[in-house]
C-alpha cells in the first residue's frame, strides 16, 4: 500500500529539502519505488539538491493544469532506478496548487509508487497546507533553537486539525520528529537546546538526529543527497533515519561529542 509522507517545518532553512532528498534516496536504495515532490512553487530547490535541474521540462503545475501528463513531468534519477522527482514550477504562484488537482496527482502516483515524499514549503501558507493535507505520515523537521521548535509546535496543530485524516475522523497523521544541525558542543555550552529539551516540548517520537556537518552543504552544491556520502556523519544519520522509518530499531547516534584520544589532541585530528 502506498504511503504519503510530508516533510514539513514551521521555520525556513531547517533542512527540509535536504531531508526530503536523502529520505527519498534512502527508501529507493532499499528497493522501494519512491517519488519526491517539490511543493515549494516559485522557489524550486529540490531539483538542484537532486542534481536534475537541467532535465526539468514540465513541472507539478503543468500536470495539474493539464498542460502535460505525469510521465512527461516525472524525472527518473540517474543514480537509482527506483527514484523519481516531480519538480515545482519557478514561474507560477503558490495558488496554482488546488486541493482537487493535488489530490488527483497523488491518486495517480499511489498506483505506481510505494512512497510519495512531499517536500513542503515552510510555515502554514497555501503551499504548505497543500503538502500536508493528504499526508499519512509527517516528518517534522526542526533545529535545536527556541523559535524553530515553537514554530514546529504550530505545524503539529495543523496536522492534527487541517489534514484530510482530521476532517474525516480517521487515524491521525503519524508524526515523527527529526532534529537537524545538532551540535553537542553547543548544547554543552548552553547555546543550543538539548535533544531532551526538544523532545519534551514537542512530545512526538524522535525518528532521527542529524548532526551539524559540512558535508551537507557540499552535497547540496554538487546535486547529491547527503545520504549518498556514507563517510559523513550526516549521511550515516540519514541512513539511520530511513531505517527507523521502515520499522528498524537503531540507537540514536551523534547525541554526544566524540572524545578525542591523546593522539588526536596531539596532532589536531
Amino acid at each position: 500500500m502506498s504511503k504519503i509522507i510530508v516533510v514539513t517545518s514551521g521555520k525556513g532553512g531547517v533542512g527540509k529539502t535536504t531531508t526530503s532528498a536523502s529520505i527519498a534516496m534512502g527508501l529507493a536504495q532499499k528497493g522501494h519505488k519512491t517519488v519526491v515532490i517539490d511543493f515549494d512553487i516559485g522557489l524550486r530547490n529540490l531539483d538542484l539538491v537532486m542534481g536534475c535541474e537541467r532535465r526539468v521540462v514540465y513541472d507539478f503545475v503543468n500536470v495539474i493544469n493539464g498542460e502535460a501528463n505525469l510521465n512527461q513531468a516525472l524525472i527518473k534519477d540517474k543514480r537509482c532506478d527506483a527514484l523519481y522527482i516531480l519538480p515545482a514550477s519557478q514561474t507560477r504562484d503558490k495558488d496554482a496548487l488546488t486541493r482537487e488537482g493535488v489530490g488527483q496527482i497523488l491518486e495517480q502516483l499511489k498506483q505506481r509508487f510505494d512512497f510519495i515524499i512531499c517536500d513542503s514549503p515552510a510555515g502554514i501558507e497555501h503551499g504548505a497546507m497543500m503538502a500536508l493535507y493528504y499526508a499519512d505520515e509527517a516528518i517534522v523537521t526542526t533545529n535545536p533553537e527556541v523559535s524553530s521548535v515553537r514554530d514546529s509546535d504550530r505545524i503539529l496543530g495543523m496536522l492534527q486539525s487541517r489534514s484530510l485524516r482530521a476532517e474525516r475522523e480517521l487515524e491521525p497523521v503519524k508524526e515523527h520528529l527529526l532534529l537537524c544541525r545538532y551540535a553537542p558542543s553547543r548544547v554543552d555550552s548552553g547555546d543550543m537546546l538539548s535533544l531532551d529539551d526538544v523532545a519534551e516540548i514537542l512530545a512526538i517520537p524522535m525518528i532521527g538526529l542529524i548532526p551539524e556537518c559540512g558535508s551537507v552543504l557540499k552535497a547540496s552544491n554538487s546535486g547529491n543527497p547527503v545520504i549518498l556520502d556514507q563517510q559523513s556523519s550526516a549521511g550515516q544519520a540519514y541512513d539511520d533515519t530511513v531505517a527507523r522509518l521502515l520499522g528498524e530499531q537503531r540507537p540514536m547516534r551523534f547525541v554526544t561529542e566524540d572524545k578525542k584520544g591523546w593522539l588526536q589532541k596531539l596532532f589536531g585530528g
